[in-house]
């Protein structure tokens, strides 16, 4: 039984189609990066407190601040050390 031209006509055209769209992932990276970060955080998007992109101007002064940060005693900066949050839940399982 052999198809009949119309048949393989269209079999042509969704091949075509099939083949084009798989072709659009792989059209700009950088489009793809600029697209994800207009998606909403709730939608699966970055999340605010997310770094900026490297290579942007907010990247450099993002990594000046860290490092600024870094080099400030552990007393004078703004986080709390991850020490303490250890020590307090062992504190709290020894009062038990």
């Amino acid at each position: 039984m052999l198809p009949s031209v119309r048949q393989l006509t269209i079999l042509v055209l969704v091949a075509m189609q099939a083949c084009s769209l798989a072709g659009c992932g792989t059209i700009n990276e950088r489009l793809a990066a600029g697209v994800s970060d207009a998606i909403p955080a709730w939608a699966g998007g970055m999340p605010a407190d997310a770094p900026p992109r490297s290579g942007t101007a907010k990247y450099d002064e993002y990594m000046k601040e860290r490092e600024r940060k870094r080099l400030l005693p552990a007393s004078e900066r703004d986080d709390p050390p991850k020490g303490d949050e250890a020590q307090a839940g062992q504190a709290q399982g020894q009062s038990r």
